[in-house]
């Protein structure tokens, strides 16, 4: 995991060790970029781009003391940059699991997927692109905080009739293990209803896979051929194997067959993504996809479904596919995804969208932030439009929590967090800004506001159970260490069912109801 540190370093100069500077040092941050000259400037210095690949603590755990010896040119690095992710499934399949009775499985734990999973509160921009808001609150371990960098796209409601209509190919499994209640008949279900709640100029394509993939609905535009559709998902039913990459492979071909210019084209995976059939190797699956994004600019949507579940696998999917996924588990959650979040945030406000957070080293000692393992970005690569960002469409918000140590008596500013995107149809650059003061700070995090305090609650509990429960973690993860005051399950689960008690949010009652069953678990 990324983590930064002041060390007190000592350069090599004709075999004579000399005393130098403080520095922060990050576990594969990247190289830093340039701020002095595009706008969201931090007005830092910008760091030494000869430094060398900024990766000098990839391959220790955090509890390495300092090695006079190693070669670390002397220059900071108080920068963190990663792509907007909006996925959420990691939360949803350990709900899932916790509920059917047992221990989520560490390496599916996801904290930003966690995080993201409760809608905030952040202020909205007029049109497409973000507004940044950066809040933050102390903990109980000395000088340790938490800091909240929220990013908002526009509300999808503002949109409804607006957005350019929607050609969506759904690629659904109908494998043997698709036939399990709550898999494929949850889908049909909820496929059905949103039929019914797409527009007329909208189209529909659909897919179905197990040991072969087959178009079984070509792109069908939905005035006046509803019927037509219905009767395409009411007639799927399982029957053998799981051939994903033959699904993938035929949907984008259908895809792009049905590709309408002027209208957002995306896939639509519903799958527990367990290949065992065909090609099952994900880097060859993901070949796939990452042609017709590049060529097409179609965008995937995964749907996880199933107590079993091939969670990385999905996940890799989307994030090739330049798209999202989500984790259900039953009728009600189905159709929010399929009812309302599908047809609500069909369009896209933002492509290949990257967060950099800057902390000032006058306030600032340590920080690293919580999850977005394989989000990362090398700083240097934060202006380059070339490389790969997030995928985020309106009405959602995007949260990232650092835990941060600040420096005895620090007063002042403490980080600039910038977002930079591509506009969807002309793919122009745009940048925006938030700051944040060690003034901030002052609160302590158990008096903060709801929104501040879900996401802590979301990220300490996804920490515990990354940490399996506190059982000794292997030394080689170097992804994880422990969030600084993390509350016992028990206490996190007096403090999520208060927060529940007090904002009578159905979220976060069943965020407290999933703490409790993993302390049962013990």
């Amino acid at each position: 995991m990324e983590r930064y540190r002041i060390r007190r370093l000592r350069a090599a100069l004709l075999a004579i060790t000399a005393a130098g500077g403080l520095l922060l040092t990050g576990c594969g941050a990247g190289n830093s970029g340039d701020h002095g000259s595009a706008d969201g400037a931090t007005g830092f210095p910008a760091p030494d781009h000869n430094r060398g690949t900024g990766e000098q603590d990839s391959d220790n755990d955090g509890d390495r003391p300092d090695d006079e010896s190693r070669e670390v040119a002397p220059s900071p690095d108080y920068l963190s940059t990663f792509a907007l992710d909006v996925d959420t499934a990691s939360y949803g399949y350990a709900r899932r699991t916790l509920a059917d009775g047992q221990r989520p499985d560490p390496s599916t734990i996801r904290p930003e997927e966690f995080v993201n999973s409760f809608r905030q509160d952040y202020e909205r921009p007029d049109g497409n692109g973000f507004t940044v808001t950066v809040d933050g609150a102390r903990t109980d371990e000395d000088d340790w905080s938490l800091v909240r960098v929220g990013l908002a796209t526009r509300g999808a409601a503002e949109q409804s009739g607006e957005r350019p209509p929607a050609a969506l190919t759904f690629v659904i499994d109908i494998s043997g293990s698709m036939a399990e209640p709550g898999r494929l008949d949850l889908a049909q279900k909820s496929l059905g209803v949103m039929t019914d709640r797409l527009r007329d100029d909208d189209s529909v394509a659909i897919v179905t896979f197990s040991d072969k993939a087959e178009t079984v609905l070509p792109m069908t535009r939905l005035d006046g051929n509803r019927g037509e559709i219905h009767e395409a998902i009411d007639n799927l039913e399982p029957t053998f194997s799981t051939n994903l990459a033959a699904g993938v492979e035929t949907g984008y071909s259908t895809a792009v067959e049905g590709l309408r210019k002027g209208a957002t084209n995306r896939v639509v995976l519903v799958s527990d993504a367990l290949a065992n059939d065909g090609d099952t190797d994900p880097d060859s699956i993901l070949e796939r996809i990452d042609g017709a994004r590049r060529e097409h600019g179609i965008t995937l949507f995964g749907v996880g479904v199933g107590s079993e579940y091939g969670d990385a696998l999905m996940e890799r999917l989307a994030d090739k596919g330049d798209g999202n996924t989500t984790y259900v588990s039953d009728a009600d959650e189905a159709r929010t995804v399929f009812c309302e979040q599908l047809p609500k945030n069909i369009d896209l406000t933002a492509r290949d969208a990257k967060a950099q957070v800057a902390f000032d080293p006058e306030t600032v000692a340590e920080f690293r932030l919580v999850g977005y393992d394989n989000r990362r970005v090398a700083d240097d690569d934060f202006r380059d439009d070339r490389v790969d960002g997030g995928e985020v469409g309106p009405g959602h918000t995007v949260t990232a929590l650092y835990a941060v140590r600040t420096k005895s008596g620090a007063d002042g500013h403490l980080a600039t967090a910038t977002v930079r995107w591509q506009d969807p149809s002309t793919r122009t650059p745009h940048e925006e800004s938030g700051q944040v003061e060690t003034a901030s700070l002052d609160q302590s995090l158990w008096s903060a506001n709801s929104g501040l305090q879900v996401a802590a609650l979301a990220a300490y509990f996804a920490d515990a159970l990354r940490s399996g429960y506190g059982d000794t973690r292997s030394r080689t993860d170097t992804r994880w260490s422990p969030l600084p005051a993390a509350p016992s399950l028990l206490e996190l689960a007096e403090r999520a069912d208060k927060l529940a008690f007090i904002t009578d949010t159905k979220a976060i009652r069943q965020l407290a109801e999933a703490i409790h069953r993993a302390g049962d678990l013990r």
